[in-house]
């Protein structure tokens, strides 16, 4: 197969997936068009979580291992 044998299919290939993807497009729209023309809706606030700036107390890792470096008081194999 010469180079231009393989930019030819190269090119085939790209046109069919440039196809497919179109075609993907469309049926989307045609599944859920209210969703194309309103975009997506704001998050509820009422189900949104604050997270603190505060440093967490250390008394909560007493006792923890750390992952992937296994327990403290002892070696990896």
């Amino acid at each position: 197969m010469s180079l231009q044998d393989d930019l030819n299919a190269v090119r085939r290939n790209l046109d069919e997936l440039t196809r497919k993807v179109e075609q993907l497009e469309q049926q989307a729209k045609r599944k859920d068009p209210a969703s194309s023309r309103t975009g997506s809706a704001p998050p509820d606030p009422s189900r949104m979580v604050t997270v603190p700036d505060t440093p967490y107390d250390s008394s909560l890792w007493t006792d923890t291992d750390d992952e992937g470096l296994g327990a403290r008081d002892r070696r990896a194999p």
